[in-house]
């Protein structure tokens, strides 16, 4: 969970945290907990506590915006990639389209792909060419 636990942590510290990146991160862990709920299953259980105490709480993504905007907070600086056909591609997009909603600063990207390796290989050069910082130098000279 590189990606939900990066944006958690920029949004639940953003006077820490200028900055972080998500590949094709599983954003919405309410509706996943639920889903998982309703299919029987208790892997986020274990991991969350019970589905319907999940949204507004310090897990929530969507609650933890709308907190650093609420509470006039430093806004980290957000990266966020999926594949089209990656199984959380329709939940990376709703929460894009949540941070644009409160104005937060994220630059998006998506490509074809699913949630592979392959597909984070090429993107993690562009997160590291993203980074807030001073130009990294290549090479011995």
């Amino acid at each position: 969970m590189g990606g939900y636990g990066a944006f958690k942590l920029a949004l639940t510290y953003p006077e820490r945290y200028a900055a972080a990146a998500s590949l094709s991160g599983a954003l919405d862990v309410v509706r996943l907990a639920q889903a998982e709920q309703a299919a029987g299953q208790s892997e986020l259980k274990h991991i969350f506590g019970e589905a319907n105490a999940l949204a507004g709480s310090p897990n929530d993504l969507f609650s933890l915006a709308e907190q650093v905007v609420e509470q006039r907070r430093p806004r980290p600086s957000l990266y966020q990639w999926c594949g089209t056909e990656d199984f959380l591609y329709a939940d990376n997009v709703r929460f894009r389209e949540h941070t644009e909603s409160l104005g937060l600063t994220m630059t998006y990207e998506e490509g074809t792909g699913g949630h592979e390796w392959s597909c984070w290989d090429t993107q993690i050069q562009r997160v590291l060419a993203w980074l807030p910082g001073e130009p990294k130098k290549t090479g011995s000279g």
